[in-house]
């Protein structure tokens, strides 16, 4: 393959040389917010990852590509990340799961990627900077820079409505367990729903639902979903969940933990970088236990002055509030990933948590 140039211009002028992988979008140029993942494998699930929408990933480990794609390890039908940074790019892969490689899985998604760039330069002015947005591509310097002025973060804009579902649909319950879930998607990943259906059926709804039509289903819980961008810009969602809640239990996880907190009164603010990787230790203030969590979010829940709930969780990086409950009704929620597995899956029990919440209703 012909390598092609290219390169990145922050919006603050900052650039980067490299060369064109993935699709070549029309005009070469792709636009976004930069963010940074440290992840050091689970490339696939994080490009695929719906809260991605809108941002364009930095992964800060030098190899990736490694052991290919295969279609299990898919968080969603369609990627919606803007674009994807490497270091190297591997030119072969080797694992006996593969069914691809990266480089075709990025083309035949239309995700446009930069590779060759010095990614450790990159992070350390993410990290001084906070994430920013800009473009990359295969255009000239002055086209570039001049899309990079124009382009926007994720603050104010509300993404979940271009990634939720558009029609409900049912995911049968793996095992016996007879209970009704109903998840509202705001980005929902295959792996949380392959966990929600080990405890019963799930009912994904549109994240414009309404709360009379989630409890015509006759549910025994609700999930809210992750999800993409600034979760003060979802009008609607914390509206519903205040008329859910006291009515049947509720779990939120990531962008449905910032919703339901907002539905509580809480305020949310922009972290400068966010988190984003599968090594954040989190506390549970319940058991003393310490966590290593899958987290993807740029957006924090600030619980000050907020009656009738309790911290759960922190992050132990930074002291941010990582989970909560309410102690007036049956409601909880953690900002990390339960259902992920970055090596250990020390928070899947939040799973069984929400099935235990549900029975306590039922009784």
């Amino acid at each position: 393959m012909t390598i092609e140039s290219a390169a990145i211009v922050l919006a603050d002028g900052t650039t980067f040389e490299g060369e064109a992988i993935g699709a070549r979008p029309e005009g070469g140029v792709t636009t976004g917010e930069f963010v940074f993942n440290t992840v050091l494998s689970g490339y696939q699930e994080v490009i695929s990852d719906p809260s991605y929408a809108g941002q364009i990933i930095t992964f800060t480990y030098p190899h990736i590509g490694n052991y290919g794609v295969n279609a299990t390890d898919d968080e969603s039908a369609t990627p919606r990340c803007a674009g994807v940074v490497v270091r190297e790019l591997a030119r072969r892969r080797s694992s006996w799961r593969a069914e691809g490689d990266l480089s075709d899985y990025l083309a035949r998604h239309g995700i446009a990627g930069i590779g060759g760039v010095d990614t450790r330069r990159l992070t350390r002015h993410l990290r001084d900077h906070g994430a920013l947005p800009g473009a990359f591509g295969t255009a000239d310097l002055a086209t570039l820079q001049a899309a990079a002025s124009a382009a926007v973060g994720t603050d104010g804009h509300d993404l979940v409505a271009g990634v939720t579902t558009t029609e409900p649909y049912l995911a049968e319950a793996s095992g016996d367990a007879a209970r009704r879930i109903v998840a509202i998607d705001l980005g929902i990943k295959t792996t949380i729903v392959r966990n929600l259906a080990e405890y019963g059926s799930v009912q994904i709804v549109p994240a414009s639902t309404s709360a009379e039509e989630i409890l015509a289903l006759e549910p025994d819980g609700v999930f809210v979903s992750n999800g993409p961008g600034d979760p003060a810009a979802v009008a609607t969602v914390p509206d519903t969940l205040r008329s859910l809640l006291g009515e049947v239990p509720l779990f939120g996880i990531c962008m449905g933990h910032q919703l339901l907190a907002t539905a509580l009164g809480a305020t949310t603010y922009k972290l400068p970088f966010g988190h984003h990787g599968g090594n954040h230790p989190v506390r549970d203030l319940t058991t003393g236990k310490v966590e290593i969590t899958s987290q993807n979010h740029n957006y924090c829940v600030d619980l000050d002055g907020v009656a009738n709930v309790e911290v759960t969780h922190r992050n132990l990086n930074d002291g941010t509030v990582e989970g909560f409950e309410c102690t007036d009704v049956p409601a909880f929620a953690v900002q990390h990933h339960p259902e992920a597995g970055p090596g250990p899956h020390d928070s899947r029990y939040l799973f069984e948590r929400f099935a235990e919440l549900m029975d306590r209703q039922s009784r």
